[in-house]
């Protein structure tokens, strides 16, 4: 199973993340090795305190018109 994340470099050079499927729950880095470890303990925790199976997603488009 892969989970996806979204991340970014702070000015301080610090990276800040967090699991797509929870993505309230933040959590950073000195480097992306780090960064990816302190993501899959989140993970851990998150199944901890809330099983569950994440489906199969789908992408979906919108039109937007300006």
């Amino acid at each position: 199973m892969e989970l996806q994340y979204t991340y970014w470099q702070e000015k301080d050079g610090w990276y800040l993340g967090y699991l797509n499927d929870w993505p309230d729950h933040w959590t950073q880095g000195k480097d992306i090795p780090e960064l990816e470890e302190m993501l899959m303990d989140l993970y851990e925790i998150q199944q901890e305190e809330d099983p569950r199976e994440i489906p199969a997603r789908k992408i979906g488009k919108l039109k937007v018109t300006a």
